[in-house]
């Protein structure tokens, strides 16, 4: 029997997927500035995606809504594992350079990392309740000693 994952608060997951993609924006710039893979419209898809991706949930956070960060990350969590699968298989065509084979081992980790992320139970806050409305018209009182 497997145990289910402690939850997380929507704060500290947010926190936690902002630390990986993190790293996605590391593994984003070395590949955007690779010569190696400059004219392979594949494997530019990879920087593009993870560029899409990390500015797609930034205004989420800069706001504080955690329920929407989450949710557009968890939306594009299968195409980055799609392009980290592409990337891990087709990259030795194009460069067998450390640096290619580190970009693809780390890109599997950014997608194992998100993927345990949203393995934890999201706790969100309460939704924030409207204040019942104030009667702002004047009362009896104030409206007689107004006639005085």
């Amino acid at each position: 029997m497997t145990a289910t994952p402690e939850p997380l608060s929507a704060a500290e997951a947010v926190e936690r997927c902002n630390l990986v993609l993190a790293h996605a924006w590391m593994i984003r710039t070395f590949l955007k500035h690779a010569d190696d893979v400059q004219e392979v419209p594949e494997m530019l898809e990879v920087p593009r995606l993870l560029f899409d991706t990390i500015r797609a949930v930034e205004p989420a956070r800069e706001r504080g809504d955690y329920a929407e960060y989450l949710r557009r990350l968890r939306g594009k969590l299968s195409k980055i594992r799609k392009v980290s699968e592409m990337f891990s298989r087709e990259f030795r065509n194009y460069s067998v350079h450390t640096n290619f084979e580190m970009a693809a081992l780390s890109l599997q980790g950014v997608v194992k990392h998100l993927e345990a992320i949203f393995a934890h139970p999201i706790e969100y806050p309460p939704a924030p309740t409207d204040p019942p409305p104030t009667d702002t018209a004047p009362t009896d009182a104030a409206s007689e000693s107004q006639d005085s």
